[in-house]
């Protein structure tokens, strides 16, 4: 069965921390199509209301799907901000956020990421991780087992990550999850990285 990858990106997102995830589903579905098998991910960009967006540094993404409009995804990658103050306060991001969370089969964070499930709810009573620099601005939000020292931190329905380049980690740790680590160790080899199914670092 071929997974359903949505990733939901607004202005002012970081590029690593959505094309990151976005090669690696990729690279993972490309190497089981090579097998002979049908492919293992689709993946999607998606935004409040399919609208244009811009990038930390410039970049615009256009071509976008509404993400109010999308549905069941079983993985859902929210990419973090620099200015996470900004991503708070904008409340389209919210509700499109709570929309896809709610029918995902797992939601997933990168970097600054968490500070948008946090704020919406999905963190609550759970352990979870972000930048090595905001750890204690994610255990001041709420997050009272904010952790150090890991890529990721899994706890089923949600999977956080460490900051920029975790995020490829963690979205191996979720290829692991769903095709097994064989399949992770191919992909992180395809990509040249190195990846453990350790999350600490």
């Amino acid at each position: 069965m071929t997974a359903r990858i949505g990733i939901l990106v607004y202005d002012g997102f970081d590029i690593i921390d959505a094309g990151g995830p976005y090669e690696v589903f990729l690279t993972a579905s490309r190497l089981a199509e090579r097998d002979g098998l049908e492919p293992a991910f689709t993946v999607e960009l998606v935004s409040p209301g399919g609208r244009d967006v811009v990038a930390y540094g410039g970049m615009t993404l256009t071509a976008l799907s509404d993400a109010d409009e999308s549905r069941d995804y079983d993985v859902l990658v929210v990419p973090g901000t620099i200015d996470i103050d900004s991503a708070l306060g904008e409340t389209r991001i919210g509700s499109s956020l709570r929309t896809l969370a709610d029918q995902a089969s797992v939601t997933t964070s990168v970097c600054t990421g968490s500070f948008l499930l946090a704020h919406h709810g999905l963190l609550d009573g759970a352990p979870a991780t972000t930048h090595w620099e905001d750890v204690d601005a994610l255990r001041a939000a709420g997050v009272a087992d904010a952790r150090e020292g890991v890529r990721w931190v899994d706890e089923g329905g949600v999977v956080t990550s460490g900051g920029l380049t975790s995020g490829m980690h963690m979205a191996l740790h979720i290829v692991a999850r769903l095709l097994g680590e064989p399949m992770a160790h191919r992909t992180a080899r395809q990509l040249d990285m190195d990846w453990s199914a350790d999350p600490a670092r």
